[in-house]
């Protein structure tokens, strides 16, 4: 017979395990939160959608934007999350995932799995995406890469022109 994780309780469905924090509701409106240049990158903005409070920190959601043009990118790195998705909202971004290189686009969604090496090193001047992570304290280790990376798309010189 198969083991199973799961323990019987007489707590009500979703009631929190006494050794986890409590998961608290969470609301985060548009006007609630700014995006702020004090994220991984800074050449992106990062708006906290209230998600790492709320859950403990078991998982981070941002929205993510350009905010400068793609120079260098982000370089060769993996992240040591358990669980890491990009929906993109606007615009679109280039990556290279080991050796692949993959457009991203408006209403694509993307799955990282945990400890793919990646390099995103082009995106649009609209670029917006939302990431969800977990944990929220993620780390991000910088690696040798696996080949050479694409040019960079420059940006218009008139940024409304995009």
């Amino acid at each position: 017979m198969a083991e199973s994780n799961s323990k019987s309780s007489s707590e009500p469905a979703g009631a929190p395990a006494a050794d986890l924090p409590p998961m608290q509701f969470s609301h985060v409106r548009p006007h609630d939160t700014a995006f702020v240049d004090q994220g991984l990158r800074d050449f992106f903005l990062y708006r906290d959608l209230g998600v790492a409070e709320a859950t403990g920190g078991k998982v981070l959601a941002q929205l993510v934007k350009a905010n400068q043009p793609p120079e260098q990118g982000t370089g060769w790195h993996r992240h040591e999350a358990e669980f890491h998705v990009v929906l993109m909202l606007k615009g679109w971004a280039r990556f290279m995932y080991e050796d692949k290189e993959t457009l991203v686009a408006a209403g694509d969604c993307v799955h990282q799995r945990p400890g793919i090496t990646h390099y995103l090193f082009d995106y649009s001047p609209d670029m917006e995406y939302l990431e969800i992570v977990g944990p929220a304290d993620f780390a991000t280790v910088e690696v040798e890469g696996p080949c050479a990376v694409p040019a960079v798309t420059p940006w218009p010189t008139d940024r409304n022109a995009a």
